[in-house]
């Protein structure tokens, strides 16, 4: 491994960091609004731990995917859910952002990022619609469990993702039990 690539590697590494300082809309335990990072993590450790449930998909691809897909918005930010039917080029958005994001990379690295990236933007394999359901419920276990603003929109969450969440037993059951969750939260807001 020569300097300048190691070099490359470390800057993109540091451009990536910013995704710790990017907020989403949803809220911790604690009433702090979470970073686009703390849901990675999270939504990796889904995976993780349901790999015994994911019958023969590739775990390392799922990780993989579940890294990868928000990395874009260290640029320009998150779109909360409710928000992104007015923004018709979000995808391409963070496209170009994971572009720029990468350009410290050498050619074969920032490659395979942008094929991970393009394989969930397009749920082009059993494993990228595993990582969009749960990538939809993660959001939703975290808006069940923190301490969102009073006039947060819970009813939107009954319908968001159950294109993904829909797609196995396993989401289902995981869909319906964070709904009996949703619906609490709704039903405690009068």
């Amino acid at each position: 491994m020569t300097p300048e690539l190691l070099s490359g590697r470390l800057e993109f590494l540091r451009e990536a960091e910013k995704l710790k300082d990017v907020l989403r809309s949803a809220h911790t335990s604690s009433g702090r609004q979470e970073s686009t990072a703390e849901h990675s993590w999270r939504l990796c450790l889904m995976a993780l731990l349901f790999e015994d449930q994911l019958g023969e998909l590739d775990l390392l691809r799922v990780l993989k995917l579940c890294i990868v897909h928000d990395l874009g918005e260290a640029i320009h930010g998150d779109i909360p859910a409710v928000a992104q039917a007015g923004h018709p080029h979000k995808s391409q958005q963070e496209r170009e952002d994971l572009q720029l994001l990468a350009r410290a990379l050498d050619a074969p690295a920032r490659q395979r990022l942008l094929d991970l990236w393009d394989e969930y933007e397009g749920a082009a394999s059993a494993e990228a619609q595993t990582v969009k359901a749960l990538d939809k419920l993660e959001t939703l276990l975290q808006h069940t469990q923190g301490q969102n603003p009073a006039d947060f929109d819970y009813r939107f969450n009954l319908d968001y993702g159950r294109r993904y969440t829909d797609a196995s037993p396993l989401f289902q059951a995981l869909r319906q039990q964070i709904d009996i969750d949703t619906q609490r939260r709704l039903n405690a807001q009068g």
